[in-house]
């Protein structure tokens, strides 16, 4: 059974800082282009970053410079390090795992940036 869970959401000041989590199991992770995405209320979901297994990342242009994805393939889990977070980083995050075709999603973690 495939499961990412996603940890790491929370309220944060505008400027401020988190780091999301997600672990996965099931899969063999170190096969998997692992990504972020994210969906604002009334928006479709759109890619924040993605990291291929041979570590290549990509960002959206709206996050680069700001975020940092990585993945630790022993421990099966893959990081979005989150700086300088604006209130239009609101949002729900949820992990995803790609490999031949095939897609896995997390149930997702709330980013709320608010004063």
């Amino acid at each position: 059974q495939v499961q990412l869970v996603e940890s790491g959401g929370g309220l944060v000041q505008p400027g401020g800082s988190l780091r999301l989590s997600c672990a996965a199991s099931g899969i063999i992770f170190n096969m998997h282009t692992m990504g972020w995405y994210r969906q604002a209320p009334g928006k479709q979901r759109e890619l924040v970053a993605d990291i291929t297994s041979g570590g290549n990342t990509n960002y959206a242009d709206s996050v680069k410079g700001r975020f940092i994805i990585s993945r630790d393939n022993a421990k099966n889990t893959v990081y979005l390090q989150m700086n300088s977070l604006k209130p239009g980083d609101t949002a729900v995050y949820y992990c995803n795992a790609f490999w031949r075709s095939v897609s896995y999603w997390g149930q997702g973690t709330q980013v709320t940036v608010s004063s």
